[in-house]
């Protein structure tokens, strides 16, 4: 006779075997979806990796290098070598490609990753120092996505998010400043409650959905001095 016990272990291994397949055919399918619609590129839109890089953008790469030489796994020539050619740099591919072998992909200082964010049967996210699009794709089927604006380099004034979501969630994380509204049949709804500057960047979120949730997390509000 079965015990309780034993189906739920018998469930969670079947769960094990079959669900990165469906994960896999689920990611396909909603690359499929995003590249069917998405409108021919006009190419006059640099990519991520040919932006103009920032004082503050080598300031970080230089902070990795010299951690990687501190515990060793740079050596002194190899320092120096890797901060010539930071100085040297002008676009960010070229800062990025300095702390490949130094850091597992999702702790490098610079994200250059323009592709779509799928997340079907689990939780992904985009955050960090990440470059965001003018427009990016974003699918989430009976998973979360996460997009952290908060320390970001916004490549235009106003953005759009296609986000497909099948009893799946959007989590926008903004600083101030940066306004959130949704689109969905033509009506707009502004998603974020600070108030924010005229002229101020904007992200605009065109929802495809059944069953999905679209949250904005604001930073706290400032207290007025009195």
């Amino acid at each position: 006779m079965w015990r309780a016990p034993d189906i739920v272990r018998s469930v969670n291994e079947r769960a094990g075997s079959w669900l990165p397949k469906l994960q896999e055919v689920g990611e396909r399918l909603a690359e499929e979806w995003v590249t069917a619609r998405r409108p021919p590129s006009t190419g006059d839109v640099p990519q991520p990796h040919e932006l103009r890089a920032s004082d503050a953008d080598r300031e970080r790469i230089a902070q990795v290098l010299q951690d990687a030489h501190a515990d060793g796994r740079l050596t002194l020539d190899e320092l120096e070598e890797r901060l010539g050619t930071l100085y040297a740099a002008r676009t960010l591919g070229e800062l990025a490609g300095l702390t490949v072998d130094l850091l597992p992909a999702d702790q490098q200082p610079l994200n250059l990753d323009g592709r779509p964010v799928s997340a079907i049967f689990k939780k992904e996210q985009r955050g960090g120092r990440w470059v965001v699009p003018a427009e990016l794709d974003v699918t989430a089927m009976f998973g979360t996505t996460k997009l952290d604006f908060r320390d970001a380099i916004l490549q235009n004034r106003q953005m759009i998010i296609n986000a497909t979501l099948v009893f799946g969630g959007l989590e926008i994380h903004v600083p101030e400043g940066l306004e959130v509204v949704r689109v969905v049949k033509g009506e707009t709804v502004r998603l974020t409650k600070q108030p924010t500057e005229p002229g101020a960047p904007v992200v605009e979120v065109r929802t495809t959905n059944f069953a999905g949730e679209v949250k904005v997390k604001e930073p706290p509000r400032r207290k007025r001095r009195r």
